[in-house]
């Protein structure tokens, strides 16, 4: 998978996230687009139940929430340094070196499963549960369970990969009166 993931220059998929407060028990479900640029480029589009866009740079990650007015401007390094379900996500992650894993091989499975544990202790990840597309080992979901029980699991649909994708995509200039914070 790892060999796999490194292969895919670009790609594009919807998606489906949701997200689970252990706390509570209350769950969100979003729905959009992803799009990925090697080396590290992503622009992340949900669509539903509300507008918001994500956008890693080279330098800068851009989150903007359009109903708020709002956009947050972080440093790439931070970004990528702590959101694991994102490295993951674009093939950024070293499975093997970022994390022990162990790998469900069930002979009649539609997919392998892939429990991977955090090899540095990190309260953003307790563990994550990978399914992967037995013939072709491309990623198809991610599981990530946090220190406090939360869950963050994206399931990706409609994937292309190795597509032309417009630059402009992993570029953003917040709008005239949005609060850049």
């Amino acid at each position: 998978m790892q060999r796999r993931h490194e292969d895919v220059q670009s790609f594009r998929a919807e998606f489906t996230q949701e997200l689970i407060v252990a706390a509570s028990r209350e769950s969100e479900e979003r729905r959009g687009v992803l799009f990925f640029q090697h080396p590290g480029m992503i622009r992340w589009e949900t669509v539903s139940p509300e507008p918001e866009l994500l956008v890693v740079g080279p330098e800068v990650v851009w989150n903007y929430f359009e109903e708020e007015g709002v956009a947050y401007r972080y440093a790439t390094e931070d970004v990528l340094g702590s959101a694991t379900v994102v490295r993951i996500l674009s093939g950024q992650a070293r499975l093997d070196d970022d994390f022990l894993t162990e790998v469900d091989l069930a002979k009649d499975a539609q997919e392998v499963v892939i429990r991977l544990r955090p090899r540095e202790p990190d309260p953003s990840l307790v563990e994550a549960l990978i399914r992967v597309d037995p013939e072709t080992f491309l990623l198809k979901q991610v599981r990530a369970v946090d220190f406090y029980g939360n869950v963050n699991q994206v399931s990706l649909h409609n994937l292309e990969l190795n597509l032309e994708l417009d630059p402009a995509l992993f570029t953003f200039s917040p709008p005239d009166g949005v609060l850049v914070r």
